[in-house]
């Protein structure tokens, strides 16, 4: 993934956005309790279901009225390469699992899209108000504050992470994810495998964790995440260091100085 050409966001876009994602994420946090909710499998689904619903309602007309002409990507587990032009890539609760389960590791994502390359972004952690804000050659922040990726060079010294992308893929994705952990835990310092993709891209956007990986094309796990890392300094490709991009197969984002090492453990696996 490249920066190459900077994005013109206008003097009001990226306010309207984060307003809009942040009352989006006062919802969710008023859903949020600190005990799991559900039992069986249906009940964890509705629960799910219903913070989705609850958060569209108050963030799908206020981002496609800031950006007129733009569209909406409706299935948030979708992957591959989107039609031509501007799409509002989001993830209402990312991290939903996480949220209904009663722990702190969610968000609200928006992201716009435009011919397949995400060119603005915002994040908002709602429980400890943390924004990340990128914007495709504007660089990236948390809150005011510049993020700037790692600048180790040595993978046996890094904190790298990878996870599923969501639920039921199939038995190969698995094997994979299973494959590259036990690879980076012999490579790397250590491996943290959770979900979701965006609460481990942030981390390393500030340079708290070195890399991510992922063998799925889930766009709304990847897009905030892609151009947070890229902005901040980090290199961006598929696991056969290619430019990443939706139409990606998989994922790889790490700090400049560790890239190449990651590739080497992870391409024979991808």
């Amino acid at each position: 993934m490249s920066t190459a050409m900077p994005f013109d966001a206008g003097t009001t876009l990226m306010t309207d956005v984060t307003a809009a994602v942040k009352t989006a994420g006062l919802t969710l946090r008023d859903r949020y309790t600190p005990h799991a909710r559900g039992v069986s499998l249906d009940e964890v689904v509705d629960e799910i279901h219903a913070n989705d619903d609850a958060v569209l309602d108050v963030l799908r007309e206020p981002l496609l009225r800031a950006r007129r002409g733009s569209q909406w990507a409706e299935d948030e587990l979708a992957g591959g390469a989107l039609p031509s032009g501007e799409w509002w890539v989001v993830d209402p609760a990312e991290g939903n699992i996480n949220h209904v389960h009663g722990m702190p590791d969610w968000a609200v994502t928006a992201t716009l899209v435009r011919d397949n390359r995400p060119v603005l972004t915002v994040v908002h952690l709602p429980l400890i108000g943390h924004t990340y804000t990128a914007v495709a050659g504007g660089g990236a922040r948390l809150n005011d504050r510049p993020l700037k990726v790692s600048a180790k060079t040595d993978l046996g010294a890094a904190l790298v992470g990878t996870g599923q992308a969501k639920p039921g893929e199939d038995k190969d994705t698995f094997r994979r994810i299973g494959e590259s952990a036990t690879a980076m835990l012999v490579s790397g310092l250590v491996v943290r495998v959770s979900v979701p993709a965006t609460m481990q891209l942030i981390h390393v956007a500030a340079g708290r964790m070195d890399a991510f990986w992922q063998f799925s094309d889930v766009r709304s796990g990847l897009v905030a995440g892609a151009l947070l890392v890229c902005e901040a300094g980090g290199t961006v490709t598929d696991l056969a260091g290619e430019p990443w991009s939706t139409a990606s197969r998989d994922f790889l984002a790490a700090a400049p100085g560790i890239h190449a090492a990651a590739l080497d453990v992870l391409s024979p696996i991808a």
